[in-house]
């Protein structure tokens, strides 16, 4: 039954009523009003304190995918509307510009921490590519960006630009240099090679990018040969550290996972349950012998050097000179 869209509130209803902008064979774009573009982020797990999505919803379907919480915000309980439903956000410069400029200088800024930036949906929409000129714009900030796209490629000069002004960081996800295992989990992602293409494209442009295994999954991905794999590819790129997290199963992923697990990988599910039924994060052995693990690969591979600091060439030095450009 269709939702009763009167009784739904904030951005629920904002998406109850967003415009349909394009269907496709499995997927619906629409496009969502925003109330604001940067949000604080409060949790210790992550090393930033601002976050910028400038999607909802992801069409790459990651069977792992910790987000699919983000589409509940919005009444939608079905884990896979969260790849099938994607919401373009209708973006502002100048509304981006004043959220930015509130901002103090030197601070941590995530662009993609819960939706890839660089899904099918910014090939049509463009959106991160807006927010990246704003960026292009201004300095004083330290910006990530998170992807599994070699779609970032497009971007190289924009991005140059920025880390002329920003410390910059891109970091390239890639869970397996295994085509068809990265096929089963990352079903509308780019294939690994095509990933770690766009590594070595934008390292050769001078760019710093680092490549991160996020999830390692137990008895999939962890054995020392596949981040070994990894590592090596990693290396060859040119990518400038390496790193990686171990899976958690919020309940969101976990009703994905698990059936996926029965599928393709019936002989994981009993102890997956064994360790994920109980808590969404694993604790103690297990998650120090996977950082052990990594260290060895990076340790192998040379990414345990310190990296070079250097200050972007447009560095704000005085806190009071405006970030924006007149």
């Amino acid at each position: 039954m269709p939702r009763e869209v009167s009784k739904l509130i904030g951005i629920a209803r904002m998406a109850a009523e967003a415009p349909c902008l394009e269907p496709k064979r499995r997927v619906q774009y629409f496009e969502l009003s925003a109330r604001s573009y940067v949000a604080r982020c409060n949790s210790t797990r992550v090393p930033f304190r601002w976050t910028i999505n400038p999607y909802r919803g992801c069409e790459f379907g990651c069977k792992y995918c910790y987000a699919r919480y983000t589409h509940e915000f919005m009444e939608m309980r079905d884990p896979e509307e969260f790849e099938r439903k994607i919401y373009a956000k209708a973006f502002d410069t100048s509304r981006f510009r004043e959220e930015l400029s509130a901002l103090p200088l030197g601070e941590t800024i995530a662009l993609g921490t819960a939706t890839d930036p660089y899904q099918p949906a910014e090939r049509r929409y463009g959106v991160t590519r807006k927010m990246l000129e704003v960026f292009a714009s201004m300095a004083g900030f330290h910006l990530g960006i998170t992807t599994k796209s070699d779609l970032v490629t497009r971007d190289v000069a924009l991005l140059k630009e920025i880390s002329r002004r920003h410390h910059l960081r891109v970091s390239m996800t890639v869970t397996t240099v295994d085509v068809e295992l990265a096929r089963l989990l990352e079903p509308m992602a780019p294939r690994p090679d095509l990933r770690l293409a766009a590594v070595k494209t934008l390292a050769d442009a001078g760019l710093r990018v680092v490549v991160g295994c996020a999830p390692v999954m137990p008895l999939i991905n962890d054995s020392e040969s596949s981040l070994d794999a990894l590592a090596r590819a990693a290396a060859a790129a040119g990518a400038a550290t390496f790193w990686s997290n171990v899976l958690f199963l919020k309940p969101c992923a976990y009703q994905v996972f698990l059936p996926f697990l029965e599928e393709r990988f019936p002989e994981l599910v009993r102890k997956y349950r064994e360790r994920y039924d109980r808590a969404a994060y694993l604790r103690g052995s297990y998650p120090e012998m996977i950082q052990e693990r990594v260290e060895n690969v990076k340790k192998r591979h040379g990414f345990n050097r310190a990296p070079e600091a250097r200050e972007p060439e447009l560095w704000p030095r005085d806190p009071q000179i405006p970030l924006f450009e007149s």
